[in-house]
C-alpha cells in the first residue's frame, strides 16, 4: 500500500489552477488556433498541416499567435474562478465520492464558464481575424482593447454573446477534466504501480483530456460559431445548430482531431505545473 509523504499530501491554493493553465495556454495557443479555424470554415475541407502552412505563409510564424493575450485573460477569468471553485469546495465540503467531485465539477464549470465569456470571445475573433480580408478584420490590439471595443460598438450584451453554449461546454470541461482527473488520480495511487509523481499526473491528465474533450466537442463547435458571428446573422442557438447541421453528423465534430491535440497537452501541461505548485508550494492539511 502506497502511503503519502506530508509534501505529498499538501493541497492546492484556490489560484494555483488558472495560473497553471495560463502557463500550459502559452505552450498550446498555436494548436487552439487552429482549430477555431477549422471550426469557423463552412465549405470545403483542408488538412491541419495544409491550413498550419498557409498561415504561416501568408502571416509569418508568429500569426499563430494571434490573440495569445486573450487566451491569456481567458484563463486567468474562466480557469481561476473554475478551479478555484472545485479547490474550496473539495476541501471544505465531503466530498469522498466520484458523484460528489462532479457535482463540484458542474458547478465550478458554469460559473468558470459564465465569467470567461467575454475573454473567450474576444479570444475567438482574435484567432479568426488573420483568415479574413483586411478589409473585414476588427484588428483588436490586445485582449483588453477588444473587450473594450465590443462593449463600445456592440453593447455589453454581445460581451456575453455564447454564454449559454460557453457555460454547458465549461461544465462538461470541467468535469472531464477536474473530476475524472482526481477519480483516475485516486485509482492509479490505489495500486502498487503509482506513487504521486509526473508518470502518475500525467497518465491521469491524459485520460481527462481524452475524456473531457468527447464531452465537450459539440458544444465548443456551436460556441466557437455563436462568438464568431455577424450581430444578427443567427436568431438563437437552435439557428445554429441547423446551420451547423448542414454539414452532416461529424459537422459538430469538426475540428475534433486539432482539439484533442491541443486539449490534450492543455491538460497535461496544465495538471503538471498545478501539482508542481501544490507540491512547492501548497497548504499544509495541517
Amino acid at each position: 500500500m502506497y502511503i503519502m509523504s506530508d509534501k505529498e499530501k499538501r493541497l492546492s491554493r484556490w489560484y494555483f489552477g488558472g495560473v497553471a493553465s495560463a502557463g500550459a495556454a502559452c505552450c498550446t495557443h498555436p494548436l487552439d488556433l487552429i482549430k477555431v479555424h477549422l471550426q469557423t470554415q463552412q465549405e470545403g475541407k483542408i488538412s491541419i498541416i495544409k491550413l498550419t502552412t498557409n498561415i504561416v505563409k501568408k502571416q509569418g510564424f508568429f500569426a499563430l499567435y494571434a490573440g495569445l493575450s486573450a487566451s491569456l485573460c481567458r484563463q486567468l477569468t474562466y480557469s481561476t474562478t473554475r478551479f478555484g471553485i472545485y479547490e474550496v469546495a473539495k476541501q471544505n465540503i465531503k466530498s469522498d465520492t466520484f458523484a460528489s467531485k462532479v457535482a463540484i465539477a458542474a458547478v465550478a464549470g458554469a460559473a468558470g464558464g459564465f465569467i470567461g465569456t467575454p475573454a473567450d470571445m474576444v479570444n475567438v475573433r482574435m484567432q479568426n481575424d488573420i483568415k479574413l480580408p483586411p478589409e473585414k478584420r476588427r484588428n483588436y490590439k490586445h485582449a483588453i482593447d477588444g473587450l473594450i471595443r465590443v462593449y463600445k460598438e456592440e453593447g455589453i450584451k454581445r460581451l456575453f454573446s455564447g454564454a449559454s453554449t460557453a457555460t454547458s461546454r465549461a461544465v462538461f470541461m470541467t468535469i472531464g477534466q477536474l473530476s475524472f482527473y482526481d477519480q483516475v488520480k485516486i485509482l492509479l495511487l490505489r495500486t502498487s504501480v503509482f506513487k504521486d509523481n509526473m508518470t502518475t499526473h500525467f497518465v491521469s491528465s491524459l485520460c481527462a483530456g481524452a475524456i473531457a474533450t468527447s464531452l465537450t466537442q459539440p458544444l465548443d463547435v456551436l460556441k466557437t460559431r455563436s462568438m464568431n458571428a455577424k450581430p444578427g446573422e443567427f436568431k438563437n442557438l437552435w439557428g445554429i445548430v441547423l446551420y451547423t447541421a448542414k454539414l452532416g453528423p461529424l459537422g459538430f465534430f469538426k475540428g475534433y482531431i486539432p482539439a484533442f491535440v491541443r486539449l490534450a497537452p492543455q491538460t497535461i501541461l496544465t495538471f503538471l505545473f498545478l501539482e508542481q505548485l501544490r507540491l512547492n508550494f501548497g497548504i499544509s492539511p495541517n
